[in-house]
């Protein structure tokens, strides 16, 4: 941390700067101009642009551009499947300096233990890590969940410095109804940020959402969804993750004119994507090759970000703020050549500075024991209520069908692409377990399962065969939480989440490497989807329409209720 008499005497040119990047150019955010410039700085902050300047160490940039660090306005860490340290040191070369996540997944799990876990890890990250305190633990009625964090248990962080408000307020109808649990905990927060989650929401009961003070949505899928919410002062954060792939369809809104009511997010994107695609980066990317004007998007990347969270500090390259810069190798191949960290320059030595903290929740998955005949469904003279999945999006169809039966159970459809999904409730409470249907996997056999299961993580299987859905559910809990992939009665793919069901233990490396293999076993059961274990987590999401399914049956979104 510099000093501020050090400060002024590097900007002003009476000493010389601790670091001078020479020889590049720098995004200027305010004008859209490649500024040809030195950038003086002095300990965690920028301090000189414009003029030339003498440093301790300087650095040559030959020509490239430096932008500010981007900022993911909102993400599950859990659902990198590492642990923040692992997280930090995937994402952080990709030039993602600031992250403001929701602890929600393992919060869910292990309630306050969980949070306390990453704000721990915050504090020794190098990137920025903030933690908006999750505000819907449980997500719903409609499932089990580990832990239940009612208002009370929530303000003890309120005032710490990692935490920035409240997480996504995903209980809309609770909002609407004034639900009084949700009611507590909007007028505890109603002189902070409160992060909103409202799907589809529109109208007079998207005033009524807007009037808690709530202040973002990133579940947008449209652009006149978009555009209602931006109208009504909402700040839109658009989402690319390893599911939910919003950012084609609202390219449109990508707009300089837009810009300072956008930001970026990924919401959920496993460490196999980010190696093969990227991060922030790869949104900033795929957004200019479609003709999206690259001050929107580094806009909406960066200082945009910052000021929709009150982040005042940082998102531009300019003197007095937070020295958080990316050299790229250009404006549209957004390469991260080089990244800086409150003026550190990031490498394995300074990833190495780090303490550890210990995990938590390594025996948080206490299912019971299933057997093939637990998944049966009996044979109904109605028709049967079906989940219709669309690749790449977690919103789901609420489809019906009249599915074949074997003697008096109802059977898959394969020429329909029709299977059964199954939840089980794995935090020791109440032995729950419904079974249902579930098109559009594409699975010819087998069965896949696991202990991720927004919002509850609960295991979640789907399968052509009882008995593979039988052996993946099990195996989870000898692995202690996880993916499985199971195909003929032999695993054929798993990947161990021991950190409260949800984190590896290992390397993002192991993990990127195991998840490439775990993909593979999938595609030999015949998935037709590109990343089919994150489909599967949010088969249970029962805040996302149209139709989920819970540890305690069909749940029918729309009406926010469980059906037959």
């Amino acid at each position: 941390m510099s000093s501020l008499e050090d400060r002024i005497d590097q900007g002003v040119g009476r000493k010389p700067a601790d670091i001078v990047l020479k020889n590049g150019r720098f995004f200027d955010l305010v004008t859209g101009e490649l500024v040809a410039s030195d950038i003086a700085i002095c300990g965690d902050t920028i301090v000189g642009t414009g003029e030339s300047y003498e440093g301790h160490e300087v650095i040559d940039l030959s020509g490239r551009i430096v932008v500010p660090g981007f900022i993911d306005t909102h993400l599950h860490i859990e659902s990198s499947l590492v642990t923040p340290h692992e997280f930090d040191r995937c994402v952080l070369p990709h030039g993602v300096t600031t992250v403001i996540c929701d602890p929600h997944e393992i919060a869910n799990v292990l309630g306050t233990e969980g949070i306390q876990f990453f704000l721990d890890s915050s504090e020794q990250t190098i990137m920025d890590i903030r933690v908006q305190l999750s505000s819907c633990v449980p997500a719903t009625h409609l499932e089990t969940s580990g832990a239940d964090l009612p208002i009370e248990r929530l303000l003890p962080f309120r005032n710490h410095p990692k935490v920035i408000g409240l997480a996504e307020f995903m209980n809309f109808p609770g909002v609407i109804h004034k639900d009084p649990v949700a009611m507590a905990k909007l007028e505890a927060f109603q002189h902070g940020h409160i992060d909103g989650h409202s799907p589809l929401l529109s109208g007079r009961d998207l005033n009524g959402y807007l009037s808690a003070r709530i202040r973002t949505d990133h579940e947008c899928t449209n652009v006149p969804e978009a555009m209602e919410k931006i109208r009504k002062g909402m700040h839109i954060l658009v989402r690319e993750g390893s599911v939910s792939k919003d950012l084609h369809a609202l390219m449109p809104i990508l707009t300089e004119r837009l810009s300072p009511f956008l930001a970026l997010c990924t919401d959920d994107r496993n460490p196999l994507d980010i190696a093969e695609e990227g991060h922030l980066d790869y949104m900033i990317r795929e957004a200019i090759s479609n003709g999206v004007e690259p001050i929107a998007v580094y806009r909406a990347a960066s200082i945009s970000a910052a000021r929709a969270f009150g982040l005042k500090d940082r998102g531009l390259v300019a003197p007095g703020w937070r020295a958080d810069l990316v050299v790229i190798d250009s404006l549209e191949n957004c390469k991260a050549e080089m990244v800086f960290s409150a003026g550190r320059r990031v490498t394995n030595d300074l990833f190495a500075t780090r303490k550890p903290v210990a995990p938590v929740g390594l025996d948080s998955v206490r299912a019971r024991i299933v057997k093939a005949a637990d998944f049966g469904v009996p044979v109904t003279e109605s028709e049967t209520p079906v989940i219709g999945v669309m690749p790449g999006k977690i919103i789901t169809e609420h489809r019906r069908y009249r599915l074949p039966s074997i003697g008096n159970q109802t059977a898959v459809d394969l020429t329909n692409d029709i299977i059964k999904v199954a939840v089980i409730e794995r935090h020791g409470k109440n032995g729950n377990h419904a079974n249902g249907f579930v098109q559009g996997f594409g699975l010819k056999k087998g069965a896949i399962a696991s202990t991720v299961g927004h919002d509850s993580h609960n295991i979640c299987v789907v399968g052509v065969s009882e008995d593979d859905m039988a052996l993946a559910a099990n195996r989870l809990s000898e692995i202690k939480g996880g993916f499985v992939v199971v195909e003929d009665g032999k695993v054929t793919g798993e990947i161990a989440l021991p950190v409260a069901g949800l984190m590896s233990l290992e390397p993002f490396e192991t993990v990127r490497d195991t998840l490439h293999h775990l993909r593979q076993a999938a595609y030999a059961l015949g998935t037709t989807l590109q990343e089919p274990f994150l489909q599967v987590a949010f088969l249970p999401l029962p805040v996302i329409p149209h139709l989920k399914i819970s540890d305690k049956g069909m749940v029918d979104v729309d009406q926010f209720r469980l059906i037959g």
